[in-house]
């Protein structure tokens, strides 16, 4: 059930396409959406306006809050606003757990330029500490926004964080009627494997069809009615970001961790590569207090 939503924003193009994503789903939803401005204290921001001394970033955020707001307005959607002081790395995620919002929104890289993403270098931060669910979304040429989904992708590796990335596709595969694609990348063959050789050895694509079969079932027993599952090897980022685009997915939702070590099949600290490269809105979720 999503009935709140939080929106970061900065003012950059990424921030504003998330701003009209999170409209979209609120309208649909029928969800209130909070926008949220974090001044950053690493950053000098007093300055003197007449005889006063203001904060300017503050001065900013709230002409950034105001242009979102008329946004939202436009398409009618009511929202609250807020300006806060604080690191947006950390902020952010205490603030979606500490307000009990269900979704996070944010842009996939801030005005700081294509170096540093989300706000500065925030979207890594928050992903990875959030306990509510992110979606981050590009701004970039090649990105395409849809809404509702009629295609869910679930990139699976079998691991808990995996599993968490299911329960939320599936739940949203189901309520949009949507297709739920599963797919496992295998990034790392064995050293035996002739390198000009593109098939898997039998025992490990009947391992890694093992986990796309449980992965089905599961969606299955969540009510999602059509299900593909799709096996490919190469670069994790990359073959994630050409199914989305060959497939015409809508959304990819994955976990923020997967297995480490060597039996690691797919996730890993790809997700982080995954939202900076992906054609469509990524969501991730943390599955709490597992142990990799």
């Amino acid at each position: 059930m999503i009935s709140r939503i939080l929106v970061p924003t900065d003012g950059s193009d990424p921030a504003r396409a998330a701003l009209e994503h999170a409209l979209a789903i609120a309208a649909e939803r029928d969800a209130a959406v909070q926008l949220l401005y974090v001044a950053d204290t690493n950053e000098p921001s007093l300055t003197r306006l007449g005889t006063d001394v203001v904060d300017a970033l503050e001065l900013e955020g709230a002409d950034i809050l105001d242009d979102a707001a008329a946004l939202a307005a436009d398409r009618g959607v009511s929202v609250a606003t807020n300006v806060v002081q604080g690191d947006p790395r950390t902020v952010i995620a205490d603030y979606a757990t500490t307000n009990e919002f269900d979704l996070v929104v944010m842009g996939a890289h801030g005005r700081r330029g294509i170096s540093e993403y989300v706000l500065g270098s925030t979207t890594d931060a928050v992903v990875n500490q959030c306990s509510v669910p992110v979606v981050t979304v590009r701004a970039a040429e090649d990105a395409t926004r849809t809404y509702p989904y009629t295609d869910v992708l679930v990139p699976t590796d079998g691991s808990d964080h995996a599993g968490a990335a299911l329960e939320v596709g599936s739940a949203l595969a189901e309520r949009h009627g949507a297709t739920l694609h599963l797919l496992s990348v295998v990034d790392e063959l064995p050293e035996v494997i002739d390198a000009g050789s593109t098939s898997l050895p039998e025992q490990l694509e009947e391992n890694v069809q093992g986990v796309l079969d449980e992965a089905e079932a599961t969606a299955r027993r969540a009510g999602v009615d059509e299900i593909k599952t799709t096996i490919r090897t190469g670069s994790v980022p990359r073959e994630i970001a050409s199914y989305a685009d060959g497939e015409g997915i809508d959304l990819v939702v994955m976990g923020t961790h997967g297995h480490t070590g060597l039996d690691r099949h797919l996730l890993g600290s790809f997700t982080e590569r995954v939202i900076r490269t992906s054609p469509v809105p990524v969501l991730t979720t943390r599955e709490a207090e597992v142990d990799d």
